[in-house]
């Protein structure tokens, strides 16, 4: 697979930037489902710190996102492992949190090389928890 490819699929984790020194996202200004959204970037977050790609897979991608990834050599967690040694350590924001129905977006703030960016990150309901759609 190219890497094009796999930067493609593995579009959740570069949205946010997320390395392993990425300081914890903070959840205290959201309540109810907008909290539980900015929790689900914040355990995302926690786990990319960690070096858990399946955890990663497993408990913060949405499961299209897991099959998307399921097709590289080595299946997400190898995808994910892979992402992670790409990606440099800086600061992430949660701005806002918008929701309809069983989806989400989350407007996502981070510093990377002196420069801010902002992203918007999908997020989907799957089993009563937000996952990453992407």
């Amino acid at each position: 697979m190219k890497a094009r490819t796999l930067t493609w699929l593995c579009a959740p984790l570069l949205a946010l930037g997320l390395g392993a020194c990425g300081a914890a996202v903070s959840t205290g200004g959201f309540k109810g489902e907008q909290h539980a959204v900015a929790q689900a970037i914040s355990n995302l977050q926690k786990h990319v710190t960690a070096l858990e790609q399946k955890k990663v897979c497993s408990d913060d991608l949405a499961s299209a996102v897991v099959a998307r990834l399921n097709v590289a050599p080595g299946g997400c967690a190898k995808a994910i492992e892979t992402q992670m040694k790409e990606i440099d350590s800086f600061e992430v924001t949660v701005e806002s949190v918008q929701i309809g129905g069983a989806t989400a977006t989350a407007r996502v703030k981070s510093v990377h090389e002196g420069k801010s960016r902002v992203d918007t990150l999908k997020l989907v309901k799957e089993g009563g928890k937000w996952k990453i759609s992407g």
